[in-house]
């Protein structure tokens, strides 16, 4: 990592430490809110996975001290445990929808099973995870051997109003029933929740976790 990129992810996320403690972004926080948009883009999670791209960011970081950065490359075992902060630019008194999917199953060059989705959660008050809904416990990232590069994107959307979903139940992250051939855009249109406000994204290939993910699940 160069002197600058270091920098520059340095104060992006000082920047995303007080979101959830102020509605707006500070003047000089504004340029690294829109790398958020720019990531998506690049790496092609618009028109992948969403039809436009949000502004804000989405702060993600695990216990091993790796942390979601607009396309950075982590590995299956620093995100095997589901994040330790997340956090993102809300207003207290909404709620809000938590997505995390894989657009890339089994492989970015044959998304079949597009999308896989890891994570979903609803009615989450103002960033406050821990007190919303899961709909779909988290899983960690579990690209098959040889596949290559998986995206793993997190989007945030803002509620209308409470979400209740008996097609979808409850899954639990011992299971991939029911996780494959979804689509975030196609969860926010049945519940009108628009385009996301927030968003980020990482990289990972297999690696020696991934076997031990498919045994949680059952598949292997």
């Amino acid at each position: 990592m160069t002197t600058a990129v270091r920098i520059a992810a340095t104060t992006t996320f000082a920047c995303l430490r007080s979101v959830g403690r102020v509605q707006t972004l500070t003047k000089q926080c504004r340029p690294f809110a829109s790398m958020a948009s720019e990531a998506f883009k690049k790496h092609g999670v618009v028109p992948d996975v969403v039809k436009s791209a949000p502004v804000d960011p989405v702060v993600v970081k695990f216990d091993s001290g790796a942390a979601a950065d607009f396309g950075n490359v982590l590995t299956p075992t620093q995100v095997k445990n589901e994040p330790v902060e997340i956090s993102w630019k809300a207003e207290p008194d909404a709620l809000y929808t938590l997505i995390k999917t894989d657009p890339d199953a089994p492989s970015r060059q044959d998304p079949k099973f597009r999308e896989w989705h890891h994570w979903l959660v609803v009615n989450i008050p103002g960033n406050d995870v821990s007190k919303g809904d899961v709909l779909s416990m988290y899983v960690g990232a579990g690209p098959p051997e040889g596949t290559g590069l998986h995206r793993y994107v997190y989007l945030v959307y803002k509620q209308a109003g409470k979400i209740a979903d008996s097609d979808h139940g409850k899954l639990t992250n011992r299971s991939a029933d029911n996780r494959g051939g979804w689509s975030a855009a196609k969860f926010a249109q049945k519940h009108k929740l628009g385009e996301p406000i927030a968003g980020n994204v990482f990289q990972a290939e297999y690696d020696d976790y991934v076997p031990e993910l498919y045994k949680q699940l059952g598949a292997a």
